[in-house]
């Protein structure tokens, strides 16, 4: 028997388990995930448990039922690519193929003091965490967030809704919100932030963070918590293997999205090398190419000399419960229209996958 090893139930292994049960997984395979949870999270949503504005049971999705899945539950401790062996603590996982969706980490930018004195939502844990901390913090206390992309954005908005007697500070690098799109869309949710009294500091330039304390270019300012969504990166375990990494610290890969050193190897997601900032859109459209590759691999058919070219439709973004943001086929979508689909989209995911 046969063992294709899935690392992570991510967007990407998700979308893949999907395309191959019950019927393209040949008869003498059997597929093994494993996953440090026992469900798959929604991390696209980890900003609202982290805001108060969802429930843990909100922001995740069971794995698919079937028998022909095995799923181990624990920390992937390495990946051996020689021997063909995944270490789990003292669990030895042999594959025959493997496909590596563990996603990614903060990335700190090495700003001194940023990985110990602030809060994540990188993970489900650390959302949970992160919820824990800011429901502790009394009335009036301030609350700054690095990063004014997709996640930095909607937290901010979320928590402004959730804990209206906070004060929300957002950091931008940049001199307007979503500055690579149209000022359409940055002019809408900068007018939302300042109708409900959240803070912007466009060309932030965060250079040290010490306990209640974030060094903006030269001013000081005091915060009660801060939370880093100012990059990512893929998660340690993947950018110390043995094989040709990014200068952004992803794994470098052909077109079929195997390790060229490794052709029995797949990266999914956030660890993969591709011409598209990561997301689970990307993840999923990947997901999709792997199991195609996989399936004519399985029936011994030749493969594409050339795949198809990636395409992202686009983004939705939440500002708050009633609100939303989207850019879609190069079309500026704003307000509760936006809010709708993206909630639509949800919905769609979470009764596709049960």
């Amino acid at each position: 028997m046969k063992n294709l090893v899935l690392l992570g139930g991510g967007y990407g292994n998700m979308r893949i388990l999907s395309r191959i049960l019950p019927d393209e997984l040949p008869e003498d395979y059997s597929v093994t995930l494993i996953d440090r949870m026992p469900y798959h999270g929604l991390k696209t949503e980890f900003y609202a448990l982290a805001a108060g504005s969802k429930s843990d049971k909100e922001v995740r999705v069971q794995f698919p039922d079937s028998k022909r899945i095995n799923v181990v539950y624990g920390e992937i401790t390495d990946i051996d690519l020689d021997q063909q062996i995944v270490s789990v603590g003292n669990n030895r996982i042999d594959y025959d193929e493997l496909v590596i969706g563990l996603g990614c980490e903060d990335k700190y930018h090495n700003v001194p003091g940023a990985r110990e004195h602030t809060r994540s939502i990188q993970t489900l844990q650390k959302a949970r965490d992160t919820y824990h901390d800011i429901s502790n913090l009394p009335m009036n206390s301030s609350v700054g967030i690095v990063g004014a992309g997709l996640s930095g954005i909607e937290l901010a908005s979320a928590l402004r809704e959730s804990r209206s007697d906070l004060n929300v500070i957002l950091y931008d690098r940049g001199e307007r919100i979503l500055r690579n799109f149209p000022e359409k869309l940055s002019d809408y949710v900068e007018k939302w932030f300042k109708k409900h009294d959240v803070t912007v500091v466009p060309n932030s330039d965060i250079v040290k963070v010490e306990p209640g304390l974030i060094h903006n270019n030269e001013d000081t300012e005091k915060l009660d918590l801060i939370v880093w969504t100012a990059g990512i990166q893929p998660v340690e375990l993947v950018r110390n293997l043995p094989v040709d990494i990014s200068k952004s610290n992803r794994v470098i890969v052909n077109q079929y999205h195997q390790i060229p050193t490794y052709k029995n190897v797949y990266v999914v997601g956030d660890c993969a090398e591709l011409p598209h900032a990561p997301s689970a859109q990307l993840a999923e459209i990947q997901a999709d190419q792997i199991s195609d590759v996989m399936k004519k691999t399985w029936k011994g058919e030749a493969l594409p000399d050339k795949m198809p070219e990636i395409k992202i439709p686009g983004f939705l973004g939440s500002l708050g419960e009633k609100k939303g943001f989207a850019y879609m086929m190069d079309t500026t979508v704003t307000g509760r229209l936006a809010s709708i689909l993206k909630s639509g989209v949800l919905w769609l995911y979470k009764h596709h996958n049960g």
